[in-house]
């Protein structure tokens, strides 16, 4: 029963964490106009995500323009939006899994060796998930203050880290605690499953020699 509540509670903060990625690939605040320093203020934020850029003025009227060409953007760019598609792809897929080998559902099949097999593989993928997620927010902020820091950079061409990298490395801390917490409730329930097999072969090979020995013994009086 307690690892049925173990799955439930890494299979839940790994949903939690695929939302949260979804979000992040969608948001276009992966960097913001920064204020720092001499910087002057001015009346229109600047944002900027994997697909769009976005202004926003100081009345709350906001305009996106989405990037016309795939090619004409930056490596990391490129990179990250192709992380991050793969990381909602497998996060999907993993959800499936788990779900068919998680042991508080009767999906699939019910032996609890195979389950646990698949619930494992499903823990892995969230994993994966997670690990193209951190990879993505973590090289694109690298380059946000690589430029900001960088003297050839225009003090009002500076951009600091949007609301949408702070989404992304929580998302993808739920996504990789989950999927831990589903690959080690299965490893510790296969881990006592096989001591149990151990401890009980002994007691079967006694029980199989006192039966031989009680033959043997009828044969002679016979």
């Amino acid at each position: 029963m307690a690892n049925s509540g173990f799955q439930l509670l890494g299979y839940f903060l790994a949903l939690g964490g695929w939302i949260g990625i979804i979000s992040t690939t969608v948001l276009p605040q992966w960097k913001q106009s920064s204020y720092a320093g001499d910087a002057i203020i001015m009346a229109v934020g600047l944002y900027e995500g994997l697909w769009m850029s976005c202004a926003s003025q100081s009345t709350g009227q906001v305009q996106c323009k989405i990037f016309d060409s795939l090619l004409s953007l930056d490596v990391h760019i490129q990179t990250c939006r192709a992380l991050m598609v793969i990381s909602v792809l497998m996060g999907f897929i993993a959800i499936i899994v788990s779900v068919v080998g998680m042991k508080c559902t009767k999906v699939g099949d019910n032996n609890p060796a195979t389950k646990s097999k698949i619930a494992i593989s499903g823990g892995s993928l969230f994993l994966l998930s997670g690990l193209c997620t951190l990879v993505a927010v973590s090289w694109y902020a690298t380059q946000v203050s690589y430029h900001f820091f960088d003297p050839n950079t225009p003090i009002n061409a500076r951009y600091e880290f949007g609301p949408a990298l702070f989404v992304g490395w929580a998302a993808a801390i739920l996504m990789m605690l989950g999927g831990s917490f589903l690959c080690c409730s299965c490893v510790n329930e296969d881990s006592r499953g096989q001591q149990f097999y151990r401890q009980s072969q002994p007691s079967t090979a006694r029980e199989a020699n006192v039966k031989s020995s009680s033959a043997e013994k009828g044969e002679q009086y016979l």
